[in-house]
Order: structure tokens, then sequence, then C-alpha cells
């Protein structure tokens, strides 16, 4: 419905399930197909769609709405979407007969998957959710009764995913299923037994040998990463992506935000990380794109994090290591170690 606003003349738009103000969500416009809510998000359809049965037909394979394109009828056994070219069956009997049921079928992580891969991913028995999320699942290979780790994606880059799988890196879990739907990516991976880095740190702060000592092996997984021919750039190095296993090993979780680094890119294509822990540049300050050196910014801030509980902007380490955290969180890449520098310069810390 429309409400007319007296003293601008401008029309104010309100979603008819719970009155949310459409016109003031980003994004809207009236002249949309659709729009999710972002009130209650529902998905509300433009009452200004011509259809015969009422019914909203949108493409299978693009998403775009069949019922504003030339040439569409009900009447017809199939439409070509003219913005992909997929070819549509019409068919009234698969009608979604609720906005729930459409949503439902739009988050199925394995939509557009082929059958050979859904065979693949059912060898694995979900056995419980991994820190309460529905995203990252423990699963048990029926056959051999072997953990693993199943997760799904909707952030991702699957040719970092797909190179790793051919090309894993000790200390980082290998990679053994890459499964790509339409809207998601479900990837299966070694299951590391340990704890948290993140764990670790709010039972107690770390000394400063032992906090140099895992930002050092942190820095030698990080080196081959770099090392490739396309360096892959992590760029999410956080307490909750490192995992210590019971031996003191330190391994590298979650490649979802990871990308391969292309030189003389000015921007990211999209901002990504976590803040405190990203590199000014991954979100949109600076003259440049993510680097390697963004690595090492969040490596700087995670030492100083291990040893103070704080961010350096609110605590920093005293002495030599404070000194290094300092040129690690430069707000200029170029002024930054790269992680082989920093290895040597932490081998000097007494």
């Amino acid at each position: 419905m429309s409400i007319k606003n007296l003293f601008n003349h401008n029309y104010y738009e309100y979603c008819p399930r719970c009155s949310a103000n459409l016109t003031m969500q980003h994004g809207y416009s009236n002249t949309l197909s659709r729009w999710v809510c972002k009130g209650c998000g529902e998905m509300l359809y433009n009452p200004d769609i011509k259809s015969d049965t009422d019914i909203v037909w949108i493409c299978d394979n693009c998403d775009e709405t069949l019922n504003l394109q030339k040439g569409f009828s009900e009447e017809h056994s199939e439409h070509k979407c003219t913005v992909c070219g997929y070819v549509n069956k019409i068919d009234s009997s698969e009608v979604f007969l609720s906005d729930g049921e459409y949503n439902r079928f739009l988050n199925d992580p394995y939509r557009g998957m082929s059958n050979d891969e859904l065979l693949e991913i059912m060898q694995y028995e979900e056995v419980g959710f991994i820190n309460n999320r529905e995203d990252i699942v423990l699963v048990k290979k029926i056959d051999t009764d072997e953990l693993y780790v199943k997760k799904i994606l909707s952030t991702y880059n699957v040719s970092v995913y797909k190179f790793l799988a051919q090309h894993p890196v000790e200390n980082m879990p290998r990679i053994f299923g890459v499964y790509e739907g339409k809207t998601f990516l479900v990837v299966i991976e070694e299951y590391i037994e340990g704890d948290l880095l993140s764990d670790i740190i709010a039972r107690k702060t770390l000394k400063v040998a032992k906090a140099v000592d895992i930002t050092k092996r942190l820095c030698v997984i990080l080196e081959k990463l770099h090392s490739f021919d396309n360096p892959i750039i992590h760029r999410d190095v956080k307490p909750s992506n490192v995992i210590v296993d019971k031996r003191g090993d330190v391994y590298l979780l979650d490649f979802n935000v990871a990308k391969l680094y292309k030189e003389g890119e000015v921007e990211d294509t999209r901002l990504l990380g976590t803040i405190h822990y990203a590199a000014p540049e991954q979100l949109g300050y600076g003259w440049s794109a993510s680097s390697v050196k963004s690595d090492v910014y969040s490596l700087g801030v995670l030492l100083n994090v291990m040893v103070t509980g704080k961010y350096p902007k609110e605590q920093r380490i005293s002495g030599i290591v404070g000194d290094i955290v300092i040129r690690c969180v430069s707000m200029v890449p170029e002024e930054r170690y790269s992680v082989g520098e920093l290895i040597d310069v932490l081998g000097t810390v007494g």
C-alpha cells in the first residue's frame, strides 16, 4: 500500500506484512520486480507484474522475473530466459505455494549440484554443529568413521578452494571435496582437533615468548601461501581462525575470504575481513587492493592481542616486540614487513 506525504508530495511505500517503510530501505525501488523486506524478511512482488494466474515465474538459472520478458506466456510449456538463455519449464504443478517454501528452495545449499556431487556428499553423515553454527558441521565418513568438517559457504572464492585442494599447505586443513551449487559452496575438509586460540587467550593472555612462537609458525604457513605463482592472501588471520593442538602445533583455518593476488588492482572487488584485524586496504581505505602485506597487518594485531588482550590502538606491547607490531600495522603496506622478514626479526627477540 502507499501513503502520500502531504509535506513533500512524495509517496512512501510500506510492507503489507510488517508495515516497514520500504522506501527507506537501501536499494529499494518500486520499479523492481521483487524485493525482500528488510523488516520481516519476506519476499514482496511488484503488483504491476501481469499474470493470468497470480503466479510469478522466476528463471531457475539467473533468478530474473520471466513474466516481464518479451514473449513470455503461461500458456507455453517452456520459456527461454532473455537474460541468460536458460530454457525454463512452465508447469503450474511445480509452483511454490508460499514465500517461505520458495525461500527454503533458494537457501538449499545443494541446489544446482549434479547427482554425482550429491552422492559424494552423502558419503558423510552429519554428527553435529561446530560452535553451534549450522554452516560448520562435524561429519563422519560412513565407510571409515573418520571425522571431517563440512562447511556451507555463501562467501567464498571457489578458485582458491580448488587450488588448495590440489596444492595442500602444511598446517592448514586438507580439502577433500569442493561442491558448488547455485548459491553456496559446500567444502569437505580435514578435522583438526585442538583449542581455538581465541579460547586460549580468553582464559589467559600469553607470555611474549609463546606469542612470538605462534606468530612465527603462522608466518611459515602464510609464506607458503604467498609463494605460489599466484599468491593467495588469507585476509582473515585472527584468534578464532587459529587452532593449537595438544602437541603445540599451530594450524591456520578458513579460506572463506581468501583471494588470489592480482598485481595492479586498485581496490578489492569485495571488501571483506574482520574489523580490527583486517588491513585498511581490505576495508576500502588506501590506494591499493589487498596484498600479501595485508596478512602481515593481521599478524601484528594478533601478536599484540595474544600478549595484552587488546588491539594495538588500545594498548601496545612494550619494548622491541611493540616496535615490531607498530611496523606490521602501518597504514602504508610498503612499510610493513614481508612474512619472511617478520620471521627473521622475531627470531632476534630473546
